[in-house]
C-alpha cells in the first residue's frame, strides 16, 4: 500500500495494510465525502434492522450513509477468497442477531473479513451489482446492542478526571496512593446497558445532604453523564489463565462510545466502603457501531509515563505499549435541552477531550483484568472511565465542569445547568483524524432523561 503522507504529529504507523490506504474510494459514494465518519477505511460492525419492521436484527457494516447487510452479502455469492474452513466460520459467525460469534473468532479471521469487505466495497469492485441490493440506509435503520454483554467492568483511567474529582473531596490529597500503580475498576451492571437512543427514568434512591442528620428517599438531584470509551472483548481466555500485555490487544474486538450515567448525590452517600451501586446501575448507553483496532491502526500514538511517576510493574509494561499503545481519538460531549429542541437550536458542545490522554491503556486494562485468572468472554465490555483532558474545558462530566455543582454552565437560549434535568439529551461523538488520512468516526451515542417514577417516600 502507499505510505500515508504526513500522518500527524505523534501518530505511529503500526500494522498498516492495504485496507488503510488513504486513496481508497468506495462505490458507495457517500463514503467518499470529506470527513464522513464511515469511509471504506473504517468498516465498523453493528446489529440492525429496518426501523419499525418485524425483521430479525442482524449484523451489518457501516459504509458511508449505508449499512451492508452481511447475511445478504454472503447469500449473494460475492464473498470469496477466505478459503475453507475460514469462509464457513465467518459466514456462520455473522448470521445471527449478535456479534458474539464473530467476536469469538481470532484476530486473523477478523482481519480476513475486513480485507474481503474492503475489496468488495472499493470503487473498482466487480461485485457492485451483486451487493447493491444488500444495502440499507442508516436513516431507515434501528439498532440493537451489538453483542450480548455478559459482564461489564468500569475503570478509572483518566488521571485528569481522577485528580479533578479528588480535589472536590480531598483538596490536599486528590489522588489515592494506589492510583498510579494499579488500574482502578469495579464490576458494573450489564443488564441496564442499552444502545444509543436509550431513554431512562431519573433514578430514585437514598441521599443524604452534608448538613443533614438522616438520609431521605426520592429522585436523584445531581444526575450526570460520564464520557467513556467502551472496549469490547473478542477472543476470551480460560479461567485461571492470564493474558499477557503483549497479547492483550489480540483479545480486543473493537471500541465504541459509552455514556456511563451517574447519580452523584446517590454515589456520595452509598459508595463507602464497597464502591458504586445504585448510583451507577440504572442506565449505561453505548454507540451502535464497534470500530475495530485494525481500523484505528493509523491513529496510534506513543504511550509514556511521566518520569516522576511510578513506572508500571512489568506485567503492565512492554516495548510495544510504549511505542504505540495509545489511540488518538477525539471525544466530544453535547447537550440538547427541551427548550433548545423547541426553539430549533442545535445541540451545544460542552467539552472536547482525547483518549490518548488516558493514564492507562486498552492493553493494560485487559492484562490487569486477567492477571489473577479472571476469564473474559466474547462480548464482555470494559469501560475506560470518564475521559477528561488536562484543561478544565476538556472535562468529561458535569461534576468537573461545574466544579462540584458550584458554577453553572451557560447554554444557548439563556438556560443554565449544574446537573442534568428531565428531558435533557446528551450526545457523545468520537473520531480519529490526522493530516493525509481519512476521518474514522464512531458515530454517536445519545440518551435522554425521563422524569422519575412516582414512589412513596
Amino acid at each position: 500500500m502507499s505510505n500515508p503522507s504526513n500522518p500527524g504529529a505523534g501518530i505511529v504507523a503500526v500494522g498498516l495494510n492495504e485496507t488503510h490506504a488513504p486513496e481508497l474510494l468506495s462505490w458507495v459514494t457517500s463514503a467518499n465525502q470529506s470527513n464522513h465518519p464511515f469511509p471504506i477505511q473504517n468498516l465498523p460492525y453493528g446489529i440492525f434492522r429496518r426501523a419499525g419492521s418485524a425483521e430479525a436484527f442482524r449484523a451489518g457494516v457501516a459504509i458511508g450513509d449505508q449499512i451492508l447487510d452481511l447475511e445478504e452479502a454472503f447469500a449473494s455469492g460475492a464473498f470469496g477468497g477466505f478459503g475453507e474452513p475460514t469462509h464457513r466460520a465467518i459466514k456462520a459467525a455473522t448470521a445471527g442477531p449478535s456479534l458474539n460469534p464473530l467476536m469469538a473468532l481470532d484476530s486473523a479471521a477478523w482481519s480476513a473479513l475486513r480485507l474481503a469487505l474492503s475489496l468488495l466495497l472499493r470503487e473498482d469492485s466487480v461485485h457492485q451489482s451483486q451487493l447493491q441490493d444488500c444495502l440499507v440506509s442508516q436513516a431507515e435503520a434501528e439498532y440493537a446492542l451489538p453483542a450480548q454483554i455478559g459482564d461489564y467492568t468500569d475503570f478509572y483511567t483518566s488521571i485528569h478526571h481522577a485528580t479533578a474529582v479528588g480535589k472536590l473531596f480531598r483538596p490536599d490529597n486528590p489522588l489515592l496512593p494506589n492510583y498510579k500503580w494499579v488500574p482502578i475498576g469495579y464490576h458494573g451492571r450489564a443488564s441496564s446497558i442499552a444502545v444509543s437512543g436509550q431513554q431512562f427514568r431519573r433514578p430514585v434512591a437514598q441521599t443524604k445532604a452534608a448538613d443533614a442528620d438522616v438520609p431521605v428517599f426520592g429522585p436523584c438531584k445531581r444526575l450526570d453523564y460520564e464520557l467513556e470509551v467502551g472496549v469490547f472483548i473478542g477472543t476470551g481466555n480460560a479461567l485461571g489463565d492470564a493474558v499477557g500485555i503483549a497479547q492483550a490487544e489480540a483479545h480486543v474486538f473493537g471500541l465504541c462510545l459509552l455514556n456511563d450515567w451517574s447519580a452523584r448525590d446517590v454515589q456520595a452517600w452509598e459508595y463507602q466502603p464497597l464502591g458504586p451501586f445504585l448510583a451507577k446501575n440504572f442506565a449505561s448507553t453505548i454507540s451502535p457501531w464497534i470500530v475495530t483496532l485494525e481500523a484505528l491502526a493509523p491513529y496510534r500514538a506513543p504511550w509514556s509515563r511521566d518520569a516522576g511517576d511510578p513506572q508500571p510493574l512489568p506485567y503492565l509494561d512492554s516495548p510495544s505499549l510504549r511505542a504505540s499503545g495509545a489511540f488518538d481519538v477525539q471525544l466530544e460531549v453535547l447537550i440538547q435541552t427541551p427548550a433548545m429542541r423547541a426553539a430549533g437550536l442545535a445541540p451545544h458542545s460542552l467539552s472536547l477531550s482525547n483518549f490518548r490522554d488516558s493514564y492507562w491503556t486498552v492493553s493494560q486494562l485487559v492484562a490487569h483484568h486477567t492477571v489473577g485468572g479472571c476469564n473474559l468472554r466474547p462480548g464482555d465490555l470494559l469501560g475506560s472511565g470518564t475521559q477528561s483532558g488536562p484543561e478544565p474545558e476538556a472535562a468529561g462530566s458535569l461534576l468537573e465542569l461545574t466544579r462540584g455543582g458550584k458554577q453553572s454552565i451557560n447554554l444557548p437560549g439563556g438556560e443554565t445547568r449544574l446537573f442534568l434535568e428531565d428531558g435533557d439529551t446528551i450526545i457523545m461523538r468520537g473520531w480519529a483524524q490526522a493530516p493525509g488520512l481519512p476521518r474514522i468516526g464512531f458515530g454517536e451515542v445519545a440518551g435522554s432523561i425521563l422524569p422519575a417514577r412516582n414512589v412513596q417516600a
